[in-house]
């Protein structure tokens, strides 16, 4: 016996949270599936959400909000949802420990970037190292920065991020080609370009980003850090399987106002979409996410929540 859910939520990310959130207040039946990893997971620091002035790790974000949801009555269970389809007019969704039902589906999978394994960089992600230069630019204003990267990924960031400092440094960590526009920009700007590997990110009091060493052991010195490798990981697998429509990138299109997929009682919400990489859009579009899947809930004829199939 398999319970049908109103709502099952992929991803107990920020996105999935705020849904879940939501869902919960209007009573729906819903489940989230998630595996406690993504990008707010890796997150020590936000600094731009209202309400958090000095920052809040993304793990700190996760406790509160799955607290929050569950006093609504929403579950929570530790699986990766591997596969989907449409059953009539039911979800079918198949995890590597379970099988589950629903009525809508909403998918916050996020992305997640791509950076090598470097010690030290993870404990600095999000509290002294950054990725996005929207939310976390004002961070280094005036400050001496280094951009980690790689060609092209790794110029254009530092090309974005010279309007914040002049003190900037690039290091071209996998030592790939530079396309000649953007290195010719760099060379305008002053912006150094160093193209050695990395041995080390240099990291003091949990986090506290110093600088890094090079492969060849020499050591470069800075206040803050970004990351922009490129080839992130675009979690849109499901939405692939299901037929919704994808934009070449693989970020899930969506109606926007309603956050919809092109397939019906299918929403996605947060990183996964098109052009929504912060985490204030995340919560945002949860909650926009949810709404409408209330709404398409009571325009459907269905079974009561909860009853085995």
């Amino acid at each position: 016996m398999t319970t049908v859910y109103d709502c099952f939520i992929v991803g107990g990310g920020i996105a999935g949270l705020q849904a879940a959130i939501q869902i919960g207040r209007y009573g729906h039946s819903a489940l989230v599936a998630d595996m406690d990893s993504g990008r707010s997971a890796l997150c020590r620091s936000y600094h731009n959400v209202l309400g958090w002035p000095d920052g809040v790790s993304g793990m700190e974000l996760r406790r509160l909000g799955r607290s929050q949801a569950e006093k609504t009555g929403v579950k929570f269970v530790k699986d990766e949802i591997v596969k989907a389809e449409r059953v009539g007019d039911l979800f079918v969704l198949q995890g590597r420990d379970g099988a589950y039902k629903a009525r809508t589906v909403l998918l916050a999978t996020g992305i997640m970037d791509r950076f090598p394994d470097l010690p030290g960089l993870v404990p600095c992600l999000g509290k002294t190292v950054y990725v996005c230069p929207d939310c976390d630019g004002f961070e280094i204003r005036n400050r001496k920065t280094l951009v980690m990267g790689s060609g092209d990924s790794g110029a254009a960031m530092a090309l974005t991020l010279s309007e914040r400092t002049d003190e900037l440094l690039f290091i071209n960590h996998e030592r790939k080609p530079i396309a000649a526009e953007l290195a010719r920009s760099l060379r305008e700007k002053g912006i150094v370009v160093i193209a050695e590997p990395i041995r080390e990110v240099l990291e003091e009091n949990d986090g506290l980003f110093q600088g890094v060493m090079l492969a060849s052991g020499g050591e470069i010195w800075a206040d803050r850090g970004f990351i922009a490798f490129g080839g992130n990981e675009v979690r849109s697998s499901l939405a692939e399987q299901l037929g919704a429509e994808r934009h070449e990138n693989g970020h899930i299109m969506t109606d926007a106002r309603t956050k919809m997929t092109t397939v019906p009682n299918l929403w996605a919400a947060g990183d996964i979409g098109v052009h929504s990489e912060q985490v204030t859009i995340a919560m945002g579009e949860g909650s926009q996410a949810a709404i409408w899947m209330h709404k398409t809930l009571g325009r459907m004829s269905k079974q009561p929540a909860g009853i085995g199939v």
